[in-house]
């Protein structure tokens, strides 16, 4: 795993996701998927498969970008469950999905990759007022003085 590699984004993430911030380490894209509020965060390092492949301070970053977008989707989409993994079983590009669930949602309680059709852009998140995080690069997501 070298520096020397320039990070692209993978495909098939460019081409499901909306980039909609950027983090000190990690790009901020929105699923294109109105049936989830849906958030997928990719660390900006060429050649990283899996949260081990990191260097140590990269993963203490990782892990507080994680939380810091986690309160913010909590305070947007007031989830029953707030899902986080990172799978990377067809897209091997280490990215991290977030995903608002609700009892009574289209998949629930199965994974949201159980059911295969999407529905079209992720309205949820498309007026300012509605979505806080940043859309413009190099934005900072706030903050939460404190977590619970």
């Amino acid at each position: 795993m070298s520096s020397d590699i320039p990070f692209v984004l993978d495909s098939r993430l460019a081409a499901d996701t909306r980039l909609i911030g950027e983090l000190e380490l990690s790009r901020v894209l929105l699923m294109d998927d109105a049936r989830f509020p849906w958030l997928i965060l990719v660390p900006r390092l060429a050649d990283m498969r899996d949260l081990t492949d990191l260097a140590r301070d990269a993963q203490h970053r990782l892990l507080d970008e994680i939380n810091r977008v986690a309160h913010v989707l909590h305070a947007i989409a007031k989830p029953d469950k707030l899902n986080i993994a990172s799978l990377g079983n067809v897209v091997a590009q280490l990215h991290v999905h977030m995903i608002a669930r609700y009892h009574g949602d289209p998949a629930w309680p199965r994974p949201v990759w159980s059911r295969a059709s999407k529905s079209g852009a992720a309205s949820w998140c498309r007026a300012e007022s509605c979505c806080p995080i940043p859309k413009t690069p190099k934005a900072a997501i706030p903050i939460p003085t404190s977590t619970k």
